[in-house]
């Protein structure tokens, strides 16, 4: 009788176990598809008056404003087709990597080309020759020769 009371005992308790385990991944699942539907059902800020999304642009008088010769927005130098360069590049990327890229006039026509063919680019008209001549204007090439001395460097001993 007593292996049979053994063996009673031993299923019952996996049968707890398998009941708490049906629970918990019960549970889970809850949880999971209640994220689903609304992720924010979860955030601790539900309540915080900041919790709202804010659309966060520049007031109309900063958008284009430029100091010190530089355009706030971009960060492009001003000069005559800032706008237009403004307009028609950083619709697609960064004003950064216009501004190292430091080319000629036919190194920055073949790259239009390029994005015309391969990245959809439209077709620029007569905002082309505007553009690259502010391009060829303010960023042009630099000769580089050496690089600059590396400055306020902590070098270390290498161990041998």
């Amino acid at each position: 009788m007593s292996k049979q009371n053994n063996f009673r005992k031993q299923v019952k308790s996996f049968y707890s176990i398998l009941v708490v385990a049906f629970v918990m991944v019960l549970l889970i699942g809850v949880l999971g598809v209640t994220y689903m539907m609304d992720p924010s059902a979860f955030s601790s800020k539900k309540d915080s008056p900041n919790s709202e999304v804010v659309n966060v642009t520049p007031d109309n008088d900063d958008w284009d404003k430029i100091e010190n010769g530089i355009h706030l927005r971009t960060g492009f130098k001003d000069g005559e087709g800032l706008m237009t360069v403004v307009n028609n590049c950083t619709n697609c990327h960064s004003a950064q990597l216009v501004i190292q890229n430091r080319m000629n006039e036919e190194r920055w026509i073949e790259t239009i080309r390029w994005m015309q063919k391969t990245q959809n680019l439209w077709d620029l008209g007569e905002n082309e020759k505007v553009i690259v001549n502010y391009l060829v204007t303010n960023y042009p090439p630099k000769s580089k020769g050496r690089r600059e001395a590396l400055t306020n460097i902590e070098w270390y001993p290498l161990e041998e």
